[in-house]
């Protein structure tokens, strides 16, 4: 797992570097045949990087995103009308068979379909219109990472497509800002060790890096047995707050941009309740250090093209230390996070 984290801006500039031409040409075929709507799908990890795709996507180009329901298909047999629908699926390992089912049926049913997955010869890329592979080379530890950041990236890449305002030199930033992320493991080793007996925790997290709540709380729940809840900060003060008590842990992703002033009154709140709060944040937001008793400091500064937010570009390298973090955590506590019990790597749902 580590080393899979380690790899992880050389596999976002291979992604970049080999796929961004395609794109370009998706571009075209978009301004050609622009969606009404976009539907995503997928499960586990790749759905987290849906559920970041939703947030992206709605904001930089407007255009309307759900995240499907497999089962509404697969189990269901709901039928459904695609015409003027661009539907997405994605799978790190391309082998999904609802995912893959409810490809087919949009394709049948008029929709413009799209696979990423990091597997060339996958079943998805029999059944999909266009196929985008996320170039993050084989992944052998069950806990995936860098085939993780490799979906935001190709999001990323996604939102371009579909015509919004991001120039290619800043998307092309993004492998140096994952290099940054991985420095001063120090820190976080010392952290997982104050953190080896916990059991239960809360991560936090809004917007753009509300994705990214759900994949730590999922690391930490499947590499180190941790029950961890994860909300938005919106949602969490309507009534989970109510769990916390002095000396609970919670995590919070706190970057800059127009989720801070939320994030920042529930900090207080924490603060308040004697929580063991963990703040996950930049120095473009340094204030944020001073309402927790922890952080983990991401290196260097997040910044934005101007007229966009200012966290547009924090997912991917604040999930990186949240994913040293777990494999350091999983070490502390005896455990192997490559095999996580009882589970495995592709995950064949209907």
């Amino acid at each position: 797992m580590m080393r899979e984290i380690e790899e992880q801006p050389e596999a976002l500039a291979r992604t970049l570097g080999e796929e961004f031409g395609r794109i370009e040409q998706f571009r075209r075929t978009l301004e050609r045949r622009p969606p009404s709507v976009v539907a995503l799908v997928a499960r586990g990890t790749s759905d987290n990087a849906a559920l970041f795709g939703r947030y992206l996507l709605e904001m930089t180009t407007g255009v309307p995103v759900s995240l499907a329901a497999p089962s509404v298909l697969t189990l269901y047999r709901a039928r459904m009308r695609w015409q003027g629908a661009l539907v997405v699926g994605i799978s790190q390992s391309g082998e999904s068979r609802d995912i893959n089912l409810f490809l087919e049926a949009a394709r049948r049913g008029g929709a413009l379909t799209v696979g990423v997955t990091n597997e060339a010869s996958s079943a998805m890329t029999r059944v999909a219109d266009e196929v985008f592979l996320v170039r993050a080379g084989k992944e052998r530890s069950l806990a995936a990472t860098k085939t993780y950041t490799s979906q935001l990236l190709m999001m990323y890449l996604l939102a371009y497509a579909l015509g919004a305002p991001l120039e290619p030199r800043w998307l092309k930033k993004i492998p140096a800002q994952a290099a940054r992320a991985l420095k001063h493991t120090s820190a976080l080793r010392a952290l997982a060790e104050r953190c080896r007996y916990m059991d239960h925790a809360v991560v936090v997290g809004r917007g753009l890096n509300y994705a990214n709540a759900f994949e730590f709380a999922l690391k930490m729940m499947e590499t180190c047995y941790v029950v961890a809840e994860r909300f938005s900060s919106a949602d969490f003060l309507h009534g989970p707050i109510a769990l916390v008590e002095r000396a609970f842990p919670v995590f919070v992703f706190a970057p800059p941009g127009p989720t801070w002033p939320g994030t920042r009154a529930m900090l207080v709140k924490l603060r308040r309740l004697e929580a063991e709060t963990v703040v996950i944040s930049d120095a473009t937001n340094a204030s944020s250090f001073d309402y927790a008793p922890r952080a983990i400091r991401v290196p260097g500064r997040m910044t934005a093209p101007p007229g966009l937010p200012a966290d547009l570009f924090t997912p991917i390298p604040y999930i990186i230390p949240a994913q040293v973090f777990t494999a350091l955590l999983a070490d502390q506590k005896g455990l192997n996070p490559d095999r996580p019990r009882t589970l495995t790597k592709v995950t064949k749902t209907v």
